[in-house]
């Protein structure tokens, strides 16, 4: 893909854009939306978590409405079959001939941007229907192949209390997340703003800034951005350390059931590579690598028992490995 230079400027200047129009509706979370546009630029999934009443939805839905691509919100239930994902085959007739055949009636999933809502409110059949469409942007049924309009991005939400009648997502599934994001409370003067705004009559309208060509080249920049091999070298250093088998750290072998795999590698480096485009950097500086650890490892590094008995997550053994792990002497 061949992208002008005077493209490339009026593309990455939208970047900003987007995050006004959609901080018009959404007040505070700066993280979190910076994370969401890096799951975008890096052309990945989102796993949202959070209580309920922090506006998962209402981020989802807003973000959608900043961008110009077809969009469905699929309430996730227990009866949810994966027929209600991915379509289903109905019986048609020619009326002109009378013959009777099969016609493929697609599902929601055949949208740009999915919104996956409380994806764990439903069975691991039904989950499971999301897997090939989440990793090879297709869908198969009866034989046949059907490509998936890209960019395809799903968003999906989850909450982390109220666990009777949830389903938890399998690491396989969760490990097709790029990001995991966490979103906590706002603080007093953004929950004062949320209070004002959120209970009066005026209606912010969100207009859409960028379509889909546009983010297909976003995407394609987001890997011509520039990472040493010393960080390269780094990333994989602080994957293979999070291994209980193959890590010399003593807090690994106590704390991590399971370490994260060559995925999370990828991930971290795909979307360090995109905040350094989102920050107008076009090469990976160590702060990228570092911001970018947690929400990549928070899914992919499985904490033992002993661990969760001492009130232990996957974050503080992120910032463990982080502090640990020997750095390159050019941090660049």
């Amino acid at each position: 893909m061949k992208i002008s230079e005077n493209n490339i400027k009026t593309i990455l200047a939208k970047l900003p854009e987007l995050k006004k129009e959609v901080q018009k509706v959404i007040i505070g979370q700066d993280d979190v939306l910076d994370e969401l546009i890096i799951a975008l630029m890096a052309g990945g999934h989102c796993l949202l978590e959070g209580v309920p009443g922090l506006a998962k939805t209402l981020m989802v839905k807003t973000l959608s409405q900043a961008l110009d691509l077809t969009f469905r919100r699929i309430q996730f239930t227990p009866d949810l079959m994966p027929t209600d994902l991915i379509g289903t085959e109905i019986l048609e007739e020619d009326h002109a001939t009378g013959k009777r055949f099969f016609k493929f009636n697609k599902g929601p999933l055949f949208a740009n941007i999915i919104l996956a809502d409380e994806i764990n409110r439903t069975p691991p059949k039904t989950q499971s229907a999301l897997l090939e469409a989440m990793q090879e942007f297709e869908i198969t049924y009866g034989g046949q192949t059907y490509p998936l309009d890209r960019p395809f991005f799903i968003l999906a939400t989850q909450n982390p209390i109220e666990q009777a009648g949830t389903y938890p997502l399998p690491e396989a599934q969760l490990d097709r997340f790029l990001l995991f994001v966490k979103i906590g409370y706002p603080n007093e003067q953004e929950e004062f703003r949320i209070l004002g705004s959120t209970t009066g009559s005026k209606i912010q309208v969100v207009e859409p800034l960028m379509n889909a060509e546009e983010i297909r080249q976003i995407q394609f920049l987001v890997r011509e951005v520039s990472i040493s091999d010393d960080l390269i070298g780094y990333v994989g250093k602080l994957i293979r350390a999070s291994r209980p088998e193959t890590s010399t750290s003593d807090f690994v072998k106590e704390w991590v059931r399971w370490g994260a795999g060559p995925r999370a590698g990828q991930a971290l480096i795909l979307t360090a590579k995109a905040r350094a485009l989102l920050r107008g950097r076009y090469a990976v500086i160590m702060e990228d690598l570092h911001t970018m650890a947690f929400p990549v490892l928070r899914h992919r590094i499985l904490v033992n028992f002993k661990a969760e008995a001492e009130n232990i997550n996957t974050d503080q053994v992120t910032a463990e490995l982080i502090r640990t792990i020997e750095r390159p002497k050019i941090s660049v």
